[in-house]
């Protein structure tokens, strides 16, 4: 249900998805509107649901294409792309990098974290081993994850580490998890008020994760054959629009290729704002519902 209503958010918001990503990825398909989703999330994540479920629930809702993009990690995409093929979905690896960026706004260096989704259309062993520095982000996580729970403990919140690793049932412990567990004690009515009050970026038990600059994230995208994309640009949370511009212009000169205009947060305005942006700059557009199963 909770992935049905994802789908219905992105079909609301019109979709075109995939216009120009790549030739391999548009080669020899219909002059046809496709409904894909190139932004979910598996167990190898944050997610709720294996990454060889996730072609069937794509099938099952009409979707001719899916886009596994995991945070900081490719273990997914083998199971992911061989279900694919067992039930005749279309299947694009992808993963999903945090990054630093300098605001301009405020001329602060490193001072904010934007997404950058990559997807990989040849998809080899020489992929795997180009994107072998994500392992330095994954270790961030797993030290950090014990400090948010000793600033929940901090706030006089009775939380331990292993109430988050029984909430986790074996997945990669992520910040849904820990929020899931004070749903589950009771510090919160639902998972978007956890991240408000207590584990969002902007919230007092935050802790930053170590992560790669922007231009390092996008180098490091295209050093493995991938098409970088910056996913759901209005995080961003910039005041105007030549602010955003100018960033998205600065990012394209670093190799940027494309804006993830769809997303279910972005208003309507929000997209057209996106796809005029990504016109301008010869960039092209994509959409994803971010779906992480029952986390998300």
């Amino acid at each position: 249900r909770a992935t049905a209503a994802r789908i219905r958010s992105l079909r609301h918001g019109g979709a075109e998805r995939v216009v120009r990503a790549h030739p391999r990825l548009n080669a020899a398909q219909p002059r046809t509107r496709l409904m894909v989703d190139l932004h979910v999330h598996s167990t190898c994540s944050d997610g709720t649901i294996a990454p060889q479920d996730l072609p069937n629930i794509a099938r099952t809702l009409g979707l001719t294409g899916l886009a596994l993009t995991d945070h900081d990690t490719v273990a997914g995409i083998a199971r992911f792309m061989k279900a694919a093929r067992v039930c005749g979905l279309r299947a694009i690896a992808g993963v999903e990098i945090s990054a630093t960026y300098t605001n301009p706004e405020t001329g602060g260096a490193g001072d904010g974290e934007l997404h950058l989704l990559g997807y990989f259309p040849q998809w080899s062993a020489a992929t795997v081993r180009a994107l072998r520095p994500l392992a330095l982000i994954r270790k961030s996580r797993h030290q950090r994850n014990p400090q948010i729970v000793d600033r929940l403990r901090g706030l006089g919140l009775d939380i331990t580490y292993a109430d988050v690793c029984q909430e986790s049932d074996g997945q990669v412990i992520g910040r849904p998890h820990i929020a899931a567990t004070l749903l589950r004690k009771g510090y919160v009515k639902n998972i978007q008020q956890a991240y408000d009050r207590y584990v969002g970026d902007r919230a007092p038990a935050y802790v930053p994760k170590r992560i790669f600059s922007q231009r390092s994230a996008i180098a490091l995208i295209a050093r493995a054959g991938g098409i970088p994309v910056l996913a759901h640009p209005k995080t961003l949370r910039f005041r105007a629009v030549d602010t955003l511009h100018c960033f998205v212009r600065q990012l394209r000169d670093q190799g940027l290729r494309g804006i993830e205009a769809f997303y279910p947060t972005h208003s309507r305005h929000d997209t057209d704002t996106y796809r005029e942006l990504a016109a301008s700059l010869d960039l092209f557009v994509t959409g994803g519902s971010d779906f992480h199963g029952d986390n998300k």
